[in-house]
């Protein structure tokens, strides 16, 4: 907001209770949305393992750190983003969610690989399976659709569903804020997971993701 000489004029003694609120409500209103990514796994817990030996924890992260990136050159930082682990790390589950909590985040996103011993293909996105309307609900889902229609629509992988599960981070984090854990395809399928050996895709599914919560941020 960009305050003129001309503005400070019209402050008034009994005017400056309201001049007080409205530069509260201008600061509120421009705050950026705090966004935690949380790469799953790390360290000695790897996940999933592909058909190719790739590994879980590291296609996680690589996303992570390229959606954070993204974030910073393509969108001029419009989000303020934190990831839950920077390196090859193992980071519990409870410090995954203290660390939204500490950073008063408005949403938080978990970045997992599926695995099957079937033939089974595509992306899903969790929400927790509480039957709560009074929590974060229904946010959670509105978002996991919007970067389930972004990733399934730009980048060809099968759209699956967004399912319910009673995973950790999800029900640490539901009662505050929305929350979901994108599984972002099967790595025991081989063509998807050599999809995750290229730099560019890895690329394309974070811009998918960060795409899917800037439309749904922005609503």
């Amino acid at each position: 907001m960009l305050i003129t000489l001309k503005f400070w004029k019209w402050v008034t003694p009994k005017n400056v209770s309201f001049v007080i609120l409205m530069l509260q409500f201008c600061v509120i209103f421009g705050q950026q949305k705090v966004i935690i990514i949380d790469p799953g796994h790390g360290g000695k817990d790897t996940g999933a393992i592909g058909t190719n030996s790739i590994q879980e924890k590291d296609v996680s992260l690589s996303i992570a750190k390229e959606i954070i990136r993204l974030n910073e050159t393509l969108l001029n930082n419009e989000f303020d983003m934190y990831s839950t682990r920077y390196k090859d790390t193992l980071i519990s589950l409870t410090d995954r969610s203290r660390l939204a909590e500490s950073l008063k985040a408005d949403v938080f996103v978990s970045l997992h690989c599926n695995a099957s011993n079937t033939s089974a293909k595509g992306m899903d996105v969790y929400v927790h399976n509480t039957n709560d309307e009074e929590v974060f609900i229904k946010k959670s889902i509105g978002m996991g659709l919007s970067i389930l229609e972004e990733s399934t629509l730009k980048l060809g992988f099968k759209k699956r569903a967004v399912r319910f599960a009673n995973f950790q981070v999800l029900r640490e984090n539901i009662e505050i804020r929305p929350a979901i854990l994108i599984e972002m395809g099967f790595i025991s399928s081989t063509d998807e997971a050599d999809y995750f050996l290229k730099l560019k895709n890895i690329r394309a599914m974070a811009l998918a993701i960060l795409m899917g919560l800037y439309n749904y941020l922005n609503i």
